[in-house]
């Protein structure tokens, strides 16, 4: 599972629940662009140090993936890090995107799944980030109660998630990743990205498009 909160796999979540026919994730700026020379049916959406890329459709702020955007749409995307971490992760027997916003429905399919789980977060940049290892504890939550055995990195990210799962919105005020958003002045991207189960979309990679996972 790729996980990146703030804001990739959030809006990746939301667009697939709002009827994207399918978001392709790219690791490059030009690999995006060049999907302009294919067709102009594709929505291309690039984003680096969290603002747009000039001459793109839009970014990777979850506003931009709406029904009234996306509906049966084909959108191709490329973020700082969690496009990075889906391409690094493209040789798993399975690719699924995780974010608050499908946290029960993904867990619910987690637990009857009989494979070895992997969280994979994005962070910022190849470092650690707060957010992405909160979810990760709150995906270990859930499924600590199963037949799933955790390792420490898994230990310490849920033992995090109890420190802070009361008021996750106030404990992320804190990450630097969330005082890079709110100078760019988009301190709502930051709250929506912390809802829980608004959607039950569990986008999954085949073929190298995300896709909603028939279950």
């Amino acid at each position: 599972m790729v996980i990146d909160i703030f804001r990739a796999t959030t809006s990746i979540c939301y667009g697939i629940e709002n009827g994207a026919k399918a978001i392709i994730p790219v690791s490059k700026v030009e690999e995006c662009s060049a999907y302009r020379e294919i067709s102009g049916d594709y929505l291309l959406a690039a984003e680096r140090d969290g603002e747009v890329v000039a001459g793109f459709d839009f970014g990777n702020s979850p506003f931009s993936y709406t029904r009234e955007n996306v509906g049966g749409k084909t959108v191709v995307l490329t973020t700082t890090n969690g496009t990075h971490a889906l391409h690094l992760s493209r040789n798993a027997k399975r690719i699924v995107i995780g974010s608050f916003l499908n946290l029960t429905a993904l867990c619910k399919w987690l637990k009857s799944q009989h494979e070895n789980i992997l969280l994979v977060c994005s962070g910022w940049k190849n470092n650690f980030n707060l957010e992405d290892t909160l979810f990760a504890g709150a995906v270990v939550e859930q499924l600590k109660a199963t037949n799933f055995v955790a390792d420490d990195p898994a230990i310490a990210a849920n033992d995090l998630y109890h420190i802070a799962k009361d008021d996750l919105n106030g404990y992320l005020k804190k990450t630097s990743h969330s005082e890079r958003l709110k100078a760019l002045g988009i301190e709502e991207d930051i709250i929506f990205c912390l809802k829980v189960d608004l959607t039950t979309a569990i986008p999954v990679l085949e073929g190298g498009s995300l896709v909603r996972l028939e279950i």
